[in-house]
């Protein structure tokens, strides 16, 4: 079983991102601010985080920066959900190493892609 840590401080958004992802191949987990993201991921090693840009505490840039950094969770593949859809917010979350940027609002399907494609 895949773990997916789901991380946003909007519950309406957890909520249709689990749904999205409702699968009995994967088990998610969710925080609801970056701090807690953090935490859970370097707890749980997650196959797959699902990181929204603005949080409280830590936001999703930083959550990622900081799993990139270290050497248990640097390959864990990383989707950035975000209102932010410039390209130089594109280019902040590349360099933060995130694998997939998807701008809200986005398309469930697209979500979906996603995902299979970075958990084979």
């Amino acid at each position: 079983m895949k773990r997916i840590l789901l991380a946003d401080d909007e519950e309406a958004l957890r909520i249709l991102v689990h749904t999205t992802l409702e699968d009995p191949d994967y088990e998610i987990v969710e925080a609801c601010d970056g701090t807690s993201a953090l935490a859970m991921a370097l707890d749980l090693r997650p196959d797959l985080a699902v990181l929204d840009w603005m949080m409280p505490g830590l936001t999703g840039v930083e959550v990622a920066a900081s799993l990139r950094a270290n050497a248990e969770t640097r390959e864990v593949p990383i989707i950035l959900l975000t209102a932010k859809g410039q390209a130089d917010d594109k280019e902040t979350g590349r360099r933060a190493g995130v694998n997939s940027y998807l701008v809200k609002p986005f398309s469930p399907l697209e979500l979906m892609s996603e995902v299979s494609r970075l958990l084979p």
